[in-house]
């Protein structure tokens, strides 16, 4: 089965479509018709058959069955320039292809137009037309010659493109022709009418050749052209020569025409130009035409000449760039010139000759010749006049003078100020003068980082203050610095500057910020100017960016002129960013990113802290010299000695105290190991209103006594007499001993057991009272009385320790109620001789007054 159905499609796809690649006229209909093959299927038809133009289906309604094999299309106004049309037959729900065409559509060639020949006489016959549209098929031309006056003589030639030629031996010159072309292509063809030509009215012949362009000696303003014809012309036919000239200074061309008679064998012409400039160099071309032809010949190649020559008759243009020499007082001049714009120009410069001499010494002159437009001289501190001039080979011109000033020379400022701007297309340059009687100026420009002096342009301006010059004449972006210069005569006076950029745009690089002094809530910023060959125009303010970390940014500008500015109400110990932008007309640009942090604390801070501490330390140091200084005063202040009566030289100690030596040393080393924070001064107990004199009088007297006794003793040597009195002096010293114990006692318990002294009584009682106390120190205590120690007068015979002699009035006695109690039988033994000192005897220990005072003191 499925070879069946193999089969079948194989029979089914045979098929014809015809007309087979059809062309049409384009916008004409098609008609088509696809024939099946009689091998096919009874339940297959024609009817089964459908029709696609570039896979496009086409509507059944333009479909006619003619029977069961063939089945036609019609396709209207048909507009393809190339299509595709194929027919197929549905099966088993396919489309299969069955067959295709191609199909192309296009025009009739239109009739040829504007037929006109060229007639190169001896070369050939060449005529060309305009064949009209296109018609998208390939399309043949045949050109037709015919004599006028004979049918029969006809020649032809064929070409695919508008063109065609016939050689020169198929030409005769005698006869008139008329011409006629045929298109054809394949949808059909189209013939002119034949047009009458005559030869002589179409010839055109090759240019002509120009031998000479020469200026004649001794004629000025005058060329001679001559020229040659070219050979293949026709002959004896009259002819004309155009020839057109013009100077190499200016775009104005004139036109000479010449007749000519054409010969056999070629023509030689020639021609005089005049009312030429002097000294100018001429092109010069030619081309010719027979008289009765339409065409000229091409024109011939330029030839150049010269006038006759003049001397130059105008200056030229000088100028000076002075430059200083350091090592003496010579000085480098640099002379520039250009030669003076004349017209017509005098011709031809072969150098220049320059001239130059001191003002005052004009027999020192010298001179020094150049071809080049520029020369260097070597001149001392004098005043020099220089000249230059250019001449050809028919003489000089006229000097050009500048004066050269000394050295030590000065020139008054004429010029006050400059002023530039720009428009679209000029510079302008402005000033104003302080004397308005100077009517000649130089203005001389160059960038600003150009160092060579012959690089400087310059130009003079009369009777103006102002001057402008096209800005194709500057480089953009780029800082020009102009002069102007007044002149007197030959005389240069001092200029005035300005500086111009012709263009701006915004700074190739931005500043570097860079932070100086940083403090606690300030820092200044600086940056360095941006190099000349980046700023790209005139720098007009500077724009400061900071920004805390995390915060918002904040700006400052200043002007051009600040490098350096301080940046103030910052946040203390915070990192700021900062970045400065430099701004001109055209723009800003920012420069690279810089990171500060502001102090914690900053000068202010530590001069307010340094301060006091400084002070402090002062005060300290002061306080210690002053303890180094006064030690010994203050020591005695605070810590007073202590008086040992064991070491005291006023007297010797009786015979009963040297029984108790041991007791008096270990005593005398327990009292150098007390501390004295456990000494306590008691407080002056004498009364303010009662007068010591009496008791101080009384005193003093029985002290006296004492005295002379010990001394007199002392001086008879007698050691039984010595003992006596010792003993003497013992019993005196021992009722009077004002020393009480004051050892293991606060400051708080003496105060409270200290009782004041309300009456003086007389020293004789001092002995009893002070035992009595000792034996009754209940009584004492019990008592809300104070008790007062009651001083009795020594009797005459009592003896008194010389030793208290100078303490005696400021001493006062004092009875402690915390004293520990005695037997009686102790104070009994003891009422009449008390011992010097006892072991452990509290109340025989002794203070002095310095004691007293010093806890008065605290």
């Amino acid at each position: 089965m499925s070879l069946i159905l193999f089969l079948d499609e194989k029979s089914i796809r045979d098929a014809d479509i015809f007309p087979s690649s059809p062309v049409i006229e384009r916008g004409s209909s098609l008609e088509l018709s696809c024939v099946l093959r009689k091998n096919y299927l009874p339940q297959r038809n024609a009817s089964h058959i459908i029709w696609k133009l570039n896979d496009t289906l086409i509507a059944p309604e333009n479909y006619n069955i003619v029977n069961e094999t063939v089945s036609n299309i019609t396709i209207h106004n048909f507009t393809y320039n190339i299509a595709y049309v194929n027919c197929s037959m549905k099966y088993l729900d396919k489309e299969l292809p069955l067959a295709h065409t191609e199909v192309k559509s296009g025009f009739r060639p239109d009739i040829p137009e504007n037929i006109s020949c060229i007639y190169f006489y001896g070369v050939n016959l060449t005529c060309t037309w305009n064949a009209g549209r296109e018609t998208s098929f390939a399309t043949n031309y045949t050109l037709y010659r015919r004599q006028m006056h004979s049918k029969y003589s006809v020649k032809f030639c064929q070409s695919a493109t508008e063109s065609c030629s016939f050689s020169h031996r198929e030409n005769a010159y005698n006869n008139d022709f008329c011409f006629q072309v045929k298109a054809k292509n394949v949808l059909g063809e189209s013939l002119t009418e034949c047009v009458p030509i005559s030869l002589q009215k179409i010839e055109k012949f090759a240019p002509p050749e120009i031998l000479s362009v020469k200026k004649i000696p001794g004629i000025k303003q005058l060329l001679t052209v001559t020229w040659k014809m070219p050979e293949k012309i026709i002959p004896l036919k009259s002819i004309i020569c155009q020839l057109q000239y013009r100077n190499l200074y200016s775009n104005f061309t004139e036109f000479v025409n010449v007749s000519l008679n054409s010969k056999k064998g070629g023509v030689i012409g020639s021609c005089n130009l005049t009312g030429l400039w002097d000294s100018t160099d001429y092109s010069v071309a030619i081309r010719c035409i027979n008289n009765e032809s339409v065409f000229w010949s091409g024109w011939s190649g330029e030839k150049n000449g010269s006038t006759e020559e003049k001397a130059p008759s105008g200056k030229v243009d000088l100028w000076r760039v002075i430059e200083s020499s350091h090592s003496s007082r010579n000085r480098s001049v640099h002379l520039m010139w250009k030669p003076l714009k004349s017209f017509p120009p005098s011709g031809r410069i072969l150098g220049y000759k320059i001239q130059y001499f001191p003002e005052k010494k004009t027999a020192h002159k010298r001179t020094n010749n150049s071809t080049e437009k520029k020369i260097t001289l070597l001149l001392n501190e004098e005043a020099h006049i220089i000249s230059v001039t250019a001449y050809n080979s028919a003489g000089e011109s006229p000097e050009a003078i500048l004066r050269i000033p000394s050295i030590d020379e000065k020139s008054n400022q004429a010029i006050e100020t400059v002023m530039t701007s720009t428009t679209n297309e000029e510079v302008v340059v402005q000033w104003i003068t302080s004397e308005p009687e100077t009517t000649k100026y130089v203005v001389e420009w160059y960038e600003e980082l150009e160092m060579d002096p012959f690089g400087r342009s310059w130009q003079y301006v009369s009777n103006s203050t102002e001057w402008k010059n096209n800005k194709k004449n500057f480089k953009p972006f780029i800082c020009y610095n102009i002069s102007v210069y007044p002149l007197y005569g030959s005389n240069v006076a001092a200029p005035s500057y300005a500086q111009i950029y012709a263009q701006e745009k915004k700074p190739s690089e931005g500043p570097v910020a860079d932070t100086g002094i940083l403090g606690k809530n300030e820092v200044t910023i600086k940056w360095n100017e941006i190099s000349k060959a980046k700023r790209n125009g005139f720098i007009t303010n500077y724009t400061i960016f900071y920004r805390p970390e995390d915060g918002k940014e904040l700006n400052e500008t200043v002007n051009s002129d600040v490098l350096q500015y301080r940046l103030k109400s910052l946040q203390a110990n915070t990192q700021y960013t900062v970045q400065i932008m430099a701004s001109n007309k055209a723009g800003g640009t920012i420069g690279e990113q810089k990171t500060f942090k502001t102090l914690k604390f900053d000068k202010e801070d530590f001069f307010f802290i340094a301060i006091p501490v400084g002070i402090s330390v002062l005060c300290l140091i002061g306080l210690w010299i002053t303890c180094v200084l006064k030690k010994h005063a203050f020591k005695k202040v605070c810590w007073p000695d202590i008086p040992n009566p064991e070491e005291s030289l006023a007297v010797e100690w009786p015979l009963a105290s040297s029984m108790n030596n041991s007791f008096l040393k270990r005593l005398s080393s327990q009292t150098k190991s007390v501390d004295f924070e456990d000494i306590n001064a008691l407080e002056y107990c004498f009364p303010e209103e009662r007068p010591e004199g009496s008791l101080l009088i009384n005193y003093e007297n029985h002290v006296s006594e004492c005295t002379d006794i010990n001394t007199k003793d002392i001086t008879n040597r007698d050691e039984k007499i010595l003992r006596n009195e010792e003993n003497e002096v013992a019993k005196c010293f021992s009722p009077s001993m004002p020393y009480i114990i004051a050892e293991q006692f606060t400051r708080s318990q003496m105060h409270s057991a200290l009782i004041p002294v309300k009456e003086a009584q007389p020293i004789e009682m001092v002995g009893n009272v002070l035992c009595g106390s000792q034996q009754n120190p209940t009584k004492n205590e019990e008592s809300d009385d104070e008790e007062v120690l009651k001083l009795e007068d020594f009797s005459e015979k009592a003896l008194f320790n010389p030793y208290l002699k100078n303490s005696v009035k400021t001493r006062e006695f004092l009875v402690s109620e915390s004293l520990p109690e005695h037997s009686m039988d102790e104070h009994k033994s003891q009422s009449n001789v008390s011992p010097p000192f006892q072991p452990n005897v509290p109340g025989q220990s002794y203070i002095t007054l310095d004691m007293f005072r010093l806890a008065k003191a605290q």
